[in-house]
């Protein structure tokens, strides 16, 4: 959902405006679309509607009113709903008794005033860009691919799940987040699955949301874990917000060390106290948290290997006087080297071994100086690089695992504050899963 200069109020409107719908006049129709059981839909009048040249589709969870003809991308929006209907349920909580017979109903505009004519639009809403939740009743506006219309009634159908049955949102980054991760979706031979990571460009069209990502922080425009936690209640037009806290919902939720905590969050939208619940799950470790995130915005890819790609925190030790050598897996992301370099020393490091990158159309076998004929991330593919994460944290500073230095065959770390040796080689953290080997790093004082 994005709304185009929303009024600040935006967030606490979506609960209570159904209540004010409610209370508005009907009209004197004597034909009408009574409310349903579990629901709050307004009546609307059945003539009003094929006058505007509106028809209705109805399916088990969702009444789907719309403008646009028939057809089977259309048609099945019902379906899709009523699949993920259960998929909410699993992951933001069960329904109980009275609310098993939840409906909503949902208003697929392409032209406006036919809505306004038959009565289907509210006052009490704001102008919005793409799509709108209030309670049981959604709007959202065609898009020009069928993914992206899906992932926007997906996206409003989290906020009425959240709204009717969990009673609470939660913080806006929050509310965005968990609409974004439960709205982006695979729909293949007439399946649903919900909190899907796209894994190329193509399964997810029109979403742009690595894509986002990848050109704010290619600008320079990192935006730091505090600030997507502050993210306000009222959004701009472009997707731009909606990116972040997408990619920050889909890191608590893909990796591993994050993801039971993260799935406890539903309720705590509901109690009322998700800001102090929220910081009391991760408190342990808020500050491996926010390097994590910025190393996972600044490298984030379609196909993004969340649990490979996990950094493995471990603090280091004082290197021993003659010194040691790590092993490093290749089909993993940073790793500690267990080791502490301490401020101002100079260390020599050299690496050796043979691995491979990949096995299709055949195996790349690599070495520690990595493979020029193919680059990522400027550096070649493969190449062993490092980073020295600094024991304390240093204020308004990226961590350094968000820029590696190369180390190849060999290099010289002069650290200017003291911390823990990291390691990987250099590749995409969607091309993991099918590199095989280790390679060796010796640590020496200089």
């Amino acid at each position: 959902m994005t709304s185009s200069d929303a009024p600040a109020m935006r967030h606490w409107l979506r609960l209570f405006v159904g209540l004010f719908a409610l209370l508005s006049p009907l009209g004197a129709r004597s034909q009408t679309i009574p409310a349903l059981p579990g629901n709050e839909f307004r009546p609307l009048d059945v003539e009003l509607l094929k006058a505007a040249g509106l028809r209705t589709i109805e399916g088990r969870r969702l009444v789907l009113v719309t403008d646009l003809p028939s057809r089977p991308d259309v048609d099945e929006l019902p379906i899709v709903f009523e699949q993920a209907f259960g998929q909410w349920c699993d992951y933001c909580g069960p329904a109980d008794a009275h609310d098993r017979a939840w409906r909503v109903r949902a208003f697929l505009m392409v032209d406006q005033a036919k809505f306004d004519a038959a009565g289907a639009m509210l006052p009490e809403l704001p102008k919005f860009k793409h799509g709108f939740a209030i309670g049981h009743e959604i709007w959202v506006r065609e898009q020009p691919t069928p993914y992206y219309r899906r992932h926007l009634l997906l996206h409003e159908g989290t906020h009425s799940y959240m709204q009717t049955i969990r009673s609470g949102l939660g913080p806006p980054w929050y509310a965005e987040g968990l609409a974004e991760l439960l709205g982006t979706h695979r729909w293949e031979g007439g399946k649903l699955t919900l909190d899907w990571f796209p894994r190329t460009r193509e399964e997810v069209p029109q979403l742009g949301r690595i894509k986002l990502v990848r050109d704010m922080v290619a600008a320079g425009r990192l935006m730091p874990l505090e600030q997507v936690l502050a993210t306000p209640g009222t959004l701009n037009a472009n997707n731009e917000p909606y990116a972040w806290c997408w990619a920050l919902a889909a890191l608590l939720d893909g990796t591993p060390a994050y993801r039971e905590r993260f799935r406890q969050m539903p309720e705590a939208a509901s109690s009322g106290q998700f800001e102090k619940r929220f910081r009391a799950a991760f408190a342990d470790d808020w500050r491996e948290l926010s390097d994590q995130w910025e190393v996972f915005a600044s490298t984030i890819e379609h196909g993004h290997d969340l649990e490979r790609s996990a950094i493995r925190f471990a603090p280091g030790k004082p290197l021993a006087g003659s010194g040691t050598v790590v092993e490093v897996r290749v089909d993993l992301g940073w790793q500690s080297s267990g080791v502490e370099l301490q401020a101002g020393r100079s260390y020599r490091l050299s690496a050796n071994g043979r691995y491979q990158l990949g096995q299709k159309p055949q195996i790349w076998w690599c070495e520690p100086g990595g493979v020029t004929m193919r680059y990522h991330a400027g550096l070649p593919l493969g190449l062993v690089v490092g980073a020295i994460r600094p024991n304390a944290p240093t204020r308004g500073q990226p961590t350094p695992l968000a820029k590696p230095d190369p180390i190849g065959l060999g290099a010289t770390f002069t650290p200017q504050d003291t911390g823990t040796l990291y390691l990987r080689i250099n590749d995409s953290p969607a091309e993991l899963a099918d590199n095989v080997g280790k390679v060796e790093v010796r640590v020496e004082a200089d």
